[in-house]
């Protein structure tokens, strides 16, 4: 008896543990952790592989990018070097009026009227340091001027699809008329970013300027404490790359920047930072602390997934003029998208948009429709090309029929079908009215004229 009630208790104590439900924790295992608080006032993350935003925050807002104008302003001298107009290592003179308008707290690298630097030093003296006047004078030597170089700025602004972007200046000195958005920002550094040099001197935290004809040499240390520590420590990130600061008391404090870690790369727009002083006396910088939180929630919670194979048979279309009924068809290629991990690629939409039936002939990887992804709240996510897994060879016989039905439809064929009908109708009622009239007149003469002429056989 002992016996069996020590084994009923045991079965039962197995029972009431196996009833405990599982820790929440597990299940949250697999899902994306929520993003860090960020306390810019603007911020964005994008998908560098991709263009689709991660993150957004007032990422549409106008706001005063401060020396984020300076990516512009580089895009601009870059594009020059491209076209020939300028080469990096062309030497150009300081001017006395593209010392004019300068702020005389702001950034500067001490450069004087007169000096003489390359074009990549002064290049390096804007996106290293931030220095104002390197701007002028590279604006004035691509434009002529530094108000027309702002024209062409607006003007590029406006050809890379920046809605709410306007520059007043090249260098980002404060102006109730030069604003732009996290995402303009975004447009502008993606295009700056696929000219090698822009990347190579923004991801620069140290550069030696030799000695010129009016200055020493001079010793550039970056002001983004994300890829060095010389002004502040406590930011830097070892994936981040670039890309340029910014900051004035209006615009608070501003940062462009990129990551990358193995194949996910990131670009980060962050305006309107706050400093603060903390409780323990760190004084922190809320552009660069919500970028890093940002890199580093993004790059532990996000991934690339195969979402749809180019081998998979998606649909079967239906097939006109020919014998075979219906052709399959797939993808052009597989499809990777950067989800949150642990996402269930079948959550994902699928939305065709294929013509149906469709006419033979049909080759091998002809294009007859698109898939489009989208995510389950609704966004698009990425569309791909529907081709056909193999030939479908047209019937003579029903592509004849097609083209006589098809001949027979035509409005001027119709018209003219209409045309000879009535004309036949007309010949028809003809015949029965007016040519009766005329057969019975001309047969009355024959009888008369024929009667009239008999006069019989004469008798002997």
């Amino acid at each position: 008896m002992k016996t069996r009630r020590f084994f009923s208790l045991f079965l039962a104590l197995l029972l009431s543990l196996a009833l405990v439900p599982a820790p929440a924790a597990a299940a949250e295992e697999t899902a994306a952790a929520s993003p860090p608080e960020i306390h810019c006032e603007a911020m964005l993350l994008v998908d560098a592989n991709t263009g689709k935003a991660v993150y957004e925050k007032n990422a549409h807002e106008r706001m005063y990018p401060a020396s984020l104008t300076k990516i512009m302003t580089a895009l601009l001298v870059l594009e020059a070097v491209d076209s020939g107009q300028l080469s990096l290592d062309q030497q150009v003179t300081a001017t006395e009026s593209a010392m004019e308008g300068l702020a005389a707290d702001g950034s500067t690298a001490g450069i004087q009227a007169g000096e003489i630097l390359t074009v990549d030093q002064l290049l390096q003296c804007m996106l290293i340091i931030s220095a104002n006047e390197a701007c002028n004078i590279l604006a004035e030597q691509v434009s002529g001027s530094v108000d027309a170089f702002v024209d062409a700025m607006n003007a590029k602004a406006e050809a890379l699809g920046c809605e709410d972007t306007h520059f007043a200046n090249a260098s980002g000195l404060h102006n109730s008329q030069h604003y732009t958005t996290a995402w303009d920002l975004y447009r502008i550094t993606a295009e700056a970013m696929k000219h090698e040099d822009f990347m190579r001197i923004c991801d620069t935290a140290r550069a030696t300027i030799p000695a010129t004809n009016l200055s020493g040499e001079r010793n550039l240390y970056t002001t983004n404490y994300l890829i060095d520590t010389w002004r502040s420590l406590g930011y830097v990130y070892s994936n981040a790359h670039g890309i340029k600061t910014g900051s004035t008391d209006e615009a608070g404090h501003c940062l462009v920047s990129s990551a990358t870690d193995g194949s996910l790369s990131f670009v980060s727009v962050a305006l309107g930072g706050p400093r603060v002083t903390l409780e323990d006396g760190e004084i922190r910088t809320y552009s660069f602390f919500d970028t890093r939180e940002m890199f580093m929630w993004a790059f532990d919670n996000f991934s690339y997934q195969t979402v749809l194979e180019g081998s998979e048979l998606v649909k079967e279309v239906s097939v006109a003029l020919s014998q075979v009924d219906h052709v399959s068809v797939h993808p052009a290629s597989d499809v990777e998208l950067l989800l949150p991990n642990g996402t269930d690629p079948s959550t994902l939409e699928r939305r065709l948009d294929l013509e149906s039936p469709v006419d033979a002939p049909i080759t091998e990887g002809q294009a007859l429709g698109t898939l489009t992804l989208l995510s389950p709240e609704g966004e698009e996510l990425a569309t791909v090309d529907l081709l056909a897994s193999h030939d479908v060879e047209a019937s003579g016989l029903l592509v004849f029929g097609r083209n006589v039905h098809n001949f027979f439809s035509l409005t001027a064929v119709r018209v003219i079908l209409l045309i000879l009908v009535v004309l036949a109708a007309a010949l028809v009622i003809w015949k029965l009215t007016v040519g009766r009239r005329r057969y019975r007149y001309g047969h009355s003469v024959s009888r008369r004229s024929g009667g009239g002429g008999y006069r019989g056989r004469k008798r002997r």
